[in-house]
């Protein structure tokens, strides 16, 4: 999930409403070609560049269309109207912020679990999450759905889980926003999460049968839980709402790892995907010369795609 907790990459620095507004309206330093897809780096991607709104500018001047910002609920609430305007300013889409994080320490909460206290203060993350994605200009917004309770059948937490699941649809729907389920891999990353695939977040998105509940399909983690990508992507498609890469092993930049991001590419170009991918990963290489490694990754996966178009 949120690089701050696998400390991927280090956090930029905080900066205050003003100097957002600055930096929002400093001039473009670059004729770089927009992606073809709405590739959105997050704070940390470009460390070397400044704080958050330095580094959401030259994202901007290197051609991506997208920022992404797990922690954004975590800042205050000058700096989230600073980055939305920063974001505004270059025309830049808004990706997915966390709404509600699991105690990973803690291995809690249960959603499915007999406590009905867990899955009220679930819901009330949402109901605070409501206001940030208003100030962010965010239609996505990041939820994981806690872990899975061993003295359970999985059925029953599931029936529970699309329960609330049903419950916070109310919440959210009104807003035009949708929650995103990350599946999470047990193999490297979250042993003992209740959703560890695509394709079982996708039964929970069934059952709940909302447009505000929807699955984030975040590849590296599905490739070490399940691969078969693609196909995966395109049986569970109509309950997809949000798409994050990162190559594995490692998770970092395509072409670092065993995905062919090219044919991922070509295929979301194909299907018209229109929506935000998150680059939700490290840059193998740190500093500057990482950061330009990113960017040419990024951008060979899409020439390549369309090429092969």
């Amino acid at each position: 999930m949120t690089l701050s907790r696998r400390t991927v990459l280090a956090g930029g620095a905080a900066v205050t409403a003003a100097s957002g507004v600055l930096a929002a309206q400093r001039p473009a330093a670059s004729n770089a070609a927009k992606f073809g897809l709405h590739f959105a780096p997050h704070e940390g991607s470009f460390a070397s560049r400044g704080g958050r709104i330095e580094q959401i500018a030259y994202a901007a001047d290197q051609g991506f269309t997208a920022w992404e910002d797990n922690e954004a609920a975590t800042r205050p609430v000058a700096e989230q109207e600073a980055m939305a305007k920063a974001l505004s300013s270059r025309g830049m889409k808004m990706g997915v912020f966390v709404a509600s994080m699991p105690k990973w320490s803690q291995s809690r909460p249960l959603l499915g679990g007999n406590d009905d206290a867990e899955r009220e203060g679930f819901l009330a993350d949402l109901r605070a999450s409501v206001e940030v994605a208003k100030r962010l200009n965010a239609d996505r917004m990041t939820i994981v759905t806690g872990f899975l309770d061993p003295k359970l059948p999985i059925d029953i937490q599931t029936a529970r889980v699309i329960d609330v699941m049903r419950r916070a649809a109310e919440i959210i729907a009104p807003t035009g926003a949708a929650m995103v389920m990350e599946p999470l891999n047990t193999r490297t990353n979250h042993p003992g999460v209740y959703m560890q695939t695509i394709a079982q977040g996708y039964a929970v998105a069934r059952g709940v049968n909302s447009p505000a509940v929807k699955v984030l399909a975040d590849l590296y983690h599905e490739q070490i839980q399940s691969g078969n990508l693609i196909p995966t992507l395109a049986t569970c498609w109509n309950e997809i709402g949000y798409i994050q890469f990162g190559d594995n092993p490692g998770r970092n930049e395509p072409g670092t790892g065993e995905i062919n991001y090219a044919t991922i590419v070509r295929w979301l170009k194909n299907k018209r995907y229109a929506g935000v991918i998150g680059m939700e990963h490290g840059n193998s290489v740190k500093g500057r010369a990482g950061e330009e490694r990113l960017i040419a990754a990024y951008r060979a996966i899409d020439v390549a795609a369309g090429e092969g178009a």
